[in-house]
């Protein structure tokens, strides 16, 4: 397989200042673009009865093409602009690659009286494995956007030395390494405006309705107050994943104070000028093993990392995954 070009460290484009912008155009972009990737679905059943389902890019591609599982952020999907980007550069590479929805991400409610967070790495650990066991021989890698990087990197800091008897490397995007400065950081002014509400949109309704179908799981009436992330993670995602509330959640399912605990090549991808994340709480390699390569460009926002003139191109971060993947540089 051909190696990529080298990718450059990642500079803004002129024309698209500040982090507001730097995360809310890139959606755009990927809504003016000509072709998505084609798509496979698969349907596959939990543990626990219920199910996930996983898009998978439709190529024709030997079995022995390396394979990229991609983990969605909040409310995101296979039809989130980074995933149509990852995907198109997966197909262009002679790669594989999946996306897996967590539970209630894929347009239809699923039954059982759970639904995803931050520190879901049991989930995340069901999902490898079964990637694993579907393809045995293929050299798998898994990285996450945003709530995705997160999770994955909880999972592998639980798995510690056996992570990497899994997947050959794993990769974080924007993740709100420590959630509690996150869900302060978009609690208020414009990230309010803008991000919380647009999460809140969707959270809430399919929250009430699993309350609906799940009597007494939680106060339905606390989910319909929830104005931030903080008071809907307190009302629903804290008492339905087995935490106190949601400032024991977020304490409990943040990455950055485990991050000595990775033990597989990683690399920690996060724009200072993040929206959904101070440039203050970064982690420095104090606080990583040496397994870890923290990437902290100046700019990009969240998850957009947008180059070239207008319109502008998403082709950097995948880029830059398949290079780290690839190379391990």
């Amino acid at each position: 397989m051909p190696a990529p070009r080298p990718v450059p460290p990642y500079t803004a484009p002129r024309w698209l200042p500040g982090g507001q912008l730097q995360t809310v155009v890139p959606a755009l972009i990927s809504r003016a673009a000509d072709r998505a990737p084609a798509l496979r679905r698969e349907r596959w059943t939990t543990p626990d009865g219920d199910f996930i389902d996983v898009d998978w890019l439709k190529a024709p591609l030997p079995p022995e093409a390396p394979l990229l599982v991609l983990f969605h952020g909040l409310e995101g999907s296979s039809q989130s602009h980074y995933a149509q980007a990852v995907l198109a550069a997966c197909a262009a590479a002679g790669w594989q690659c999946a996306v897996p929805h967590f539970r209630g991400c894929s347009g239809e409610d699923n039954h059982a009286p759970r639904a995803y967070h931050s520190g879901d790495f049991a989930e995340i650990d069901w999902i490898l494995q079964r990637f694993a066991a579907l393809q045995p021989h293929t050299r798998l890698y898994a990285a996450g956007v945003s709530l995705g990087g997160n999770a994955l990197l909880r999972w592998a800091q639980e798995q510690g030395a056996s992570a990497g008897r899994r997947v050959c490397a794993i990769a974080a995007v924007s993740a709100p390494l420590d959630l509690a400065a996150g869900g302060q950081a978009i609690a208020t002014g414009l990230s309010y405006q803008i991000y919380t509400r647009m999460f809140l949109r969707t959270l809430k309704p399919k929250a009430l309705r699993m309350i609906a179908r799940h009597p007494g799981l939680a106060d339905a009436q606390r989910v319909r107050r929830a104005r931030d992330l903080g008071a809907f993670d307190d009302a629903f995602t804290a008492p339905i994943h087995g935490f106190r509330d949601a400032a024991d959640y977020w304490a409990r399912a943040s990455s950055k104070p485990h991050l000595r605990q990775l033990r597989l090549p990683t690399l920690i991808l996060n724009a200072r000028n993040d929206p959904f994340q101070p440039a203050a709480v970064l982690p420095d390699a104090r606080h990583a093993s040496d397994w870890v390569r923290l990437e902290q460009p100046a700019h990009g926002g969240h998850v957009g990392f947008v180059q070239g003139g207008l319109p502008g191109r998403l082709d950097w971060l995948p880029r830059r995954l398949l290079q780290f993947f690839q190379h391990g540089t």
